[in-house]
């Protein structure tokens, strides 16, 4: 990130910090803002936030390599999630996940180049009846196979 980048950012982070400053738990809820405002919580704004409430960092980065839903990267436009809950494994999900992994030349928990698939290998998408399941964003694709895969990825 240039110097501009970080002091706009920084400026983002500060209104955040300032909503919540007093309040029970202020720290869980600064850094779910944070994700939702950048879509991914930085080294960077894991320092600054440590730096302006006078907490560890250590006590920041805790919570967010803990907690799942928190992802210190940067994601893709699209996040693609394969289903791997039982009823989809035992139909093949690990070849739909191989597919997507040959066609976007990532792997689990990636995001490719160009910004614009992240792959997320994910338990039970509660669509057992369809399996084995892939989604994107929030279009679930049911009865996956390898096959579907690339022309599915095209839409997108």
């Amino acid at each position: 990130m240039c110097a501009q980048e970080t002091n706009e950012a920084n400026k983002k982070i500060e209104v955040i910090i300032s909503k919540y400053i007093n309040k029970k738990g202020a720290l869980m809820m600064i850094i779910q803002d944070i994700q939702d405002t950048f879509g991914y919580i930085s080294m960077e704004s894991q320092e600054y936030v440590a730096n302006k409430m006078a907490i560890p960092l250590t006590e920041i980065y805790g919570i967010v390599t803990f907690y799942s839903q928190f992802s210190e990267d940067p994601k893709g436009e699209n996040t693609i999630s394969v289903c791997m809950g039982t009823a989809c494994y035992v139909k093949n999900a690990p070849g739909v996940l191989e597919e997507v992994k040959k066609e976007l030349k990532i792997n689990n928990g990636e995001t490719t180049s160009d910004n614009k698939f992240s792959l997320v290998e994910t338990r039970c998408l509660g669509t057992c009846g369809l399996a084995p399941v892939m989604q994107i964003n929030d279009q679930v694709f049911g009865k996956m196979t390898p096959e579907k895969v690339k022309a599915i990825l095209i839409k997108y």
